[in-house]
């Protein structure tokens, strides 16, 4: 039996900065994943002064479009837009504007999850934590979402129509670039006597990580995958940036997995190495 991970995302590039690896090795070792993309990123910036340009401005929704379709593809995986609209990120005091994603409510906008949920049926889903890994509006409604799915889609009173109801075994959360990655790079980048570009992040970030780790995926085979998935999306990603100066084999020797919290069930007392640990079909 094959088996099935859908990994929801808020916007195109979500899927190749966060557990990329992870999603490369299972389509490799022939699971069928799946990821959803909640907006299209429309209203994102561009990050890569190399193509800020007026075309790509008024281009933008089809050249993000585009770039999460070379993504899907050097990943091998599946993806679907859900179809919900970019919530951008307002300023403190600002309100979201009117549509948007994180403006709807909650049945608006988990219907088109649940829905997929329903037809594709996965046996294990990864989103992000309630704080959406950073306080971005859709990162926080997409968790809110997927946890409303996870447990709609299986009940038939709920949702009618969308499909007939499906339960996944569990939901994970995505704990990657923690304070203990970026600190075991730092660590092994200068024992290995190179400079390091992490002492600023490590800087900034709390002292301690609000996720616990239940679950470490063995994926660094597929370090260059995630690399080339994420440099697809040109327009979010400048390759100048410090996440690409670090030695991808220091990263292999000091950090070679991608770590998720497990959220449903309640985790057990040793720590997983397969998502699928304990899944039946």
């Amino acid at each position: 039996m094959t088996f099935r991970l859908l990994s929801v995302h808020a916007h195109p590039d979500d899927e190749s900065s966060k557990g990329a690896a992870t999603l490369a090795r299972y389509a490799a070792e022939g699971v069928d994943v799946l990821v959803a993309t909640c907006t299209g990123g429309e209203r994102g910036d561009i990050l890569n002064p190399a193509v800020d340009t007026p075309e790509t401005r008024a281009d933008l929704p089809a050249i993000r479009r585009r770039e999460m379709a070379a993504a899907a593809g050097i990943l091998g995986v599946r993806q679907r837009f859900l179809g919900l609209v970019d919530s951008g990120l307002p300023g403190d005091g600002e309100p979201l504007p009117e549509g948007c994603f994180a403006a709807l409510p909650l049945a608006e906008a988990a219907a088109p999850l649940v829905a997929l949920i329903r037809e594709f049926r996965p046996h294990v889903v990864i989103t992000y934590d309630e704080t959406g890994g950073y306080p971005h509006p859709d990162h926080i409604r997409t968790h809110e979402v997927t946890l409303e799915a996870f447990t709609a889609a299986a009940n038939p009173a709920r949702y009618p129509g969308t499909g007939e109801p499906w339960q996944p075994q569990k939901l994970y959360y995505q704990a990657t670039l923690s304070r203990a990655w970026f600190q075991a790079l730092h660590d092994a980048t200068v024992a290995a006597g190179q400079e390091s570009a992490m002492a600023e992040v490590l800087a900034e970030l709390p002292l301690e990580d609000p996720l616990t780790v239940t679950t470490r995926i063995r994926c660094e085979s597929h370090f260059a995958t995630r690399d080339r998935a994420l440099l697809a999306h040109t327009t979010q990603v400048d390759p100048a940036h410090p996440y690409f100066a670090h030695s991808r084999e220091i990263e292999r020797k000091a950090w070679p997995y991608e770590d998720y919290h497990l959220a449903h069930p309640a985790p057990g007392p040793t720590l997983e190495e397969d998502l699928f640990t304990g899944v039946t079909p």
